[in-house]
Formats: C-alpha cells, structure tokens, sequence
C-alpha cells in the first residue's frame, strides 16, 4: 500500500514485500491477527461510502467489502499501470492521487481507511488534514509499531544495514506517539496492537 512518498526513484513508494501473500506459516498467522483487528476496529454501523487511501492491489478494501458488501468503495494510490489492472480484475473503482491532494468534497466518505500508509508519508500532519476534511463519521488507520516492527525485521536478518527500517519507511511511531497523533484531528475510539502494529480507529469531530 502506498500513497504520497519523496519522488526521488531510489526510494521505494511501499512496502517492498508482499505480505498478503506470503506462505511462510508464521507470517500468515501474522496476518490474520492484523485482519482479525481490523475486523473488529471497523464499525457497527454500516457506513454507504468508504475510502481506502493507500489501497494497494485491494487486500484489505476486500475485506471490508466483505464486511460492508452494500457500501460504495473507493481506492486511492499513486500512479501504477499494474495497480489499475489489479483493481479493474477486482471490479474496484479507484484512482490516482496524492494522500494531501484528494479528488473528493468534503465529508464525502461514512468511512476512510489508512492502512499501513503514513509510514510512506513525508508530512503526516497534513495527510491527516486531509482525511479529516473527507471523514463525516469513522477513520481506521494503522501503521508498523517501532521499535518493534524494526527488531523484528532484525531477527529475520532483514534490512540489517538500516537498523531494520523498511525501505520506504520515513516515519516511526510508538502506538501511544500513532494514537496522540490521531487524536489532533479525530476523537481516538481504540487503540489496538496486532502484533507488530499498531491499529487505531476513531471519529471525526464534526460527524453525525
């Protein structure tokens, strides 16, 4: 998943492994605790309109479109030809455009998702503006928990030479240090932590 990131070439624009689709036992047991966190983050009442900001090849939108099959759903990334065929395979409606620039009026979206995307973003403060003005009721978003997210990478003998810092990955966050920033433009619900990430939904302030 990917979204607004440095456009100098040498610096990757998301993750640079798939972990949707890994067949290693302990990664996919990761997985399902994130998307069993997600499940239960995403809210009671069904939202009409959600926003996937970051939305990738449509992992996670598909399990929210499960989740919410009446509910029209909308993708954003960065340009990618491959992403376009992706999302025409999965009937998803996407578009391109960057995470602080959104092609969308205001209070649009019942729903607006963020996963695993600020990490990517140079200026979080801003990108967060901007899904606040889009949000009229919930916002899930999670990212990587540091340090734990970088030690783990360590002991895999990952990224070694950058500490364990994923490339791509310019900020870092504890859960408390993700929360405290959601919480300057949303009301914060709860908080929780999949092991190794931090995952936060909240609601908008001005929301029905």
């Amino acid at each position: 998943m990917t979204t607004s990131v440095p456009t100098d070439s040498t610096v990757p624009t998301g993750n640079t492994y798939d972990k949707y689709a890994s067949t290693n036992p302990v990664e996919r047991r990761l997985m399902r605790g994130f998307f069993d966190a997600l499940d239960a983050a995403l809210p009671d009442e069904p939202p009409a309109t959600v926003l996937e900001v970051g939305v990738g090849e449509g992992e996670v939108v598909g399990e929210v479109r499960r989740r919410f099959p009446d509910a029209r759903i909308v993708g954003v990334d960065l340009p990618d030809a491959e992403l376009a065929g992706e999302w025409h395979e999965r009937g998803l409606a996407g578009v391109f455009a960057d995470i602080a620039r959104l092609p969308f009026p205001a209070g649009a979206f019942d729903l607006v998702l963020a996963i695993e995307v600020l990490e990517h973003v140079p200026d979080p403060g801003a990108a967060l503006a901007e899904l606040e003005r889009l949000c009229r009721r919930d916002l899930v978003t999670s990212v990587p928990r540091e340090p734990v997210w970088r030690i783990a990478n360590m002991a895999r003998g990952k990224y070694l030479g950058a500490l364990g810092n994923t490339p791509g990955h310019v900020q870092h966050w504890s859960s408390r240090r993700f929360a405290g920033l959601v919480g300057t433009r949303f009301d914060v619900v709860s908080v929780r932590r999949p092991f190794p990430w931090t995952m936060v939904r909240a609601r908008a302030r001005t929301g029905a």
